[in-house]
């Protein structure tokens, strides 16, 4: 079997934040009744993760490296390392068997690249970009968003102060970065967050 390799290829840039490929992450799409007990289960069981509140991040109890994001009413995201996801998709699919649900490996069709630095820079480069509300009080550590990056669609959630992480299709990855690097030149500065 061969290496999985990333979209970006380790890429990084240094402006206003720091942009940095993540490299190859696991990423499962799970479909199903988000309300049912037999899901609160299979995730428990597979990762040790709890449904996430309504566009929120979920991050695992424990030692799990996991993290569950709310995608949608009936959808959500798992991020995890890639070297498991083989065995969480079997064990969330043997939990959930006999009910309606969709389990997809979709790791290999998204890239994930991290914005760090001053958090008032990271949240506008992404408010250049995303029709979001990123004000502080409106945008916050464990906030998850699905949404649009300029032409494209994205997903991104800030798992600390300073700190967002953007998915995006693997296809757009490098037209994502370059948007970042663009957003994030200090020549583009606008101190709208001060």
């Amino acid at each position: 079997m061969s290496e999985p390799v990333s979209a970006l290829n380790g890429a990084s840039f240094e402006g206003l934040v720091t942009l940095q490929d993540r490299g190859p992450t696991g990423m499962i799409t799970l479909r199903g009744d988000l309300a049912a007990p037999v899901m609160a289960k299979a995730l428990d069981k597979a990762l040790g993760l709890t449904v996430p509140d309504t566009r929120r991040v979920q991050p695992a109890k424990g030692v799990s490296k996991g993290q569950a994001a709310w995608m949608s009413p009936d959808e959500l995201l798992l991020i995890l390392p890639y070297g498991q996801v083989s065995s969480v998709c079997a064990n969330l699919s043997a939990t959930l068997e006999g009910t309606h649900h969709l389990v997809a490996d979709v790791s290999d069709a998204r890239a994930l690249i991290t914005v760090s630095g001053q958090d008032a820079h990271v949240r506008e480069v992404l408010a250049k970009l995303a029709p979001v509300d990123l004000h502080p009080a409106q945008f916050g550590p464990g906030d998850f968003r699905r949404t649009r990056l300029a032409q494209v669609a994205g997903a991104f959630w800030m798992p600390e102060a300073g700190q967002i992480n953007v998915i995006c299709f693997r296809s757009v990855a490098q037209y994502v970065f370059d948007l970042l690097g663009a957003a994030a030149d200090p020549a583009a500065s606008v101190d709208y967050f001060g």
